[in-house]
């Protein structure tokens, strides 16, 4: 009794080329002697596929095969029959495997869908399917910023203006945290360009810079300035105040303090966010009137020369 091709696939027959090329390969996959190194009747069961296949992914095949049956092959038109699998005539020969298959589409070659397509992702028996790429991390934004030093020293707030990848502009408001040294950079998280491909979003990177001070200098969490006094009270000694980021204080000036002397006033420096809090330490500097008068100055002259230390004395290379 001669074999009906489409029940063979499990196929009507109308089906369109689409189902057949469907169907060949899932009965493909269950049958192939690759995958059933072991079992006689999974070959005999694939050469019958195939040979469905054969005819009915063909068009002109199928429709000769659709008018005359299995006898379609001694019609003048209809060309040679079938080919048995691996040249025996039996179908026991298997001697093409699954590497053979993948140049182009399947056997019989009416409308693709033949090995190439079923094994594209196989590769040769045993090897693993790839892995899809994993998804990449959006791309960082570095901005620069430059703030006032008293708010690197006690922290605020700042305004930067970003461009993004997709060349959109965008306004942030971030915090400048107390104490930030000039040069440090603030992440912020999540907020840089997207990812191409499913990922996290980049980040934004923002390198803060402190602007100079007209009169206090930073090294760390220290601060110092320069502390101008008259001449009395270098003499007699004082009281001053003094300006710190944390309010004024006063500090005592001792009798006879001379230009270049310090006086350091303990966590009144940069306090940060955590830890010790730095020092303060004022620099004195003897400030002459800016206006005396000749006799006065004469006077001051004569009184000083009856004095005969040198200041230079210990200065040395």
């Amino acid at each position: 009794m001669a074999e009906d091709y489409y029940e063979t696939l499990g196929v009507n027959r109308g089906a369109p080329a689409e189902d057949i090329q469907s169907a060949y390969r899932k009965l493909a996959r269950k049958y192939h002697p690759d995958l059933n190194p072991d079992d006689k009747q999974a070959k005999e069961q694939f050469q019958k596929v195939q040979n469905a296949f054969d005819v009915l992914n063909d068009s002109k095949k199928r429709e000769m095969y659709d008018r005359y049956g299995s006898a379609y092959e001694s019609v003048g038109a209809g060309g040679p029959g079938p080919q048995s699998w691996g040249g025996g005539g039996g179908g026991e020969n298997f001697d093409i495997n699954l590497e053979d298959l993948f140049g182009g589409g399947g056997p019989g070659g009416g409308g693709g869908g033949g090995f190439a397509d079923l094994f594209k992702n196989m590769g040769q028996r045993g090897q693993r399917k790839p892995r899809p790429a994993a998804p990449q991390r959006g791309s960082n934004i570095e901005h620069a910023l430059t703030v006032p030093f008293t708010t690197a020293v006690l922290g605020g707030e700042a305004q930067i203006a970003v461009q993004r990848g997709d060349g959109s502009n965008e306004t942030l408001q971030i915090k400048i945290p107390p104490g930030i040294e000039d040069g440090k950079k603030i992440r912020l998280r999540g907020q840089g360009n997207p990812s191409p491909n499913g990922g996290p979003e980049g980040d934004i990177l923002i390198k803060v810079s402190a602007a100079q001070h007209p009169h206090f200098r930073r090294k760390g969490r220290r601060l110092d300035v320069q502390l101008p006094i008259t001449i009395a009270e270098a003499l007699d000694g004082a009281k001053v105040d003094v300006p710190t980021p944390h309010g004024t204080i006063s500090l005592s000036v001792p009798p006879g303090t001379s230009s270049g002397s310090k006086l350091r006033a303990k966590g009144q420096g940069v306090k940060g966010t955590s830890g010790t809090p730095g020092d303060l330490f004022a620099e004195v500097q003897i400030v002459l009137p800016q206006e005396m008068e000749a006799t006065d100055k004469e006077s001051l002259q004569d009184l000083l020369k009856k004095y005969h230390d040198d200041p230079r004395a210990d200065l040395k290379w």
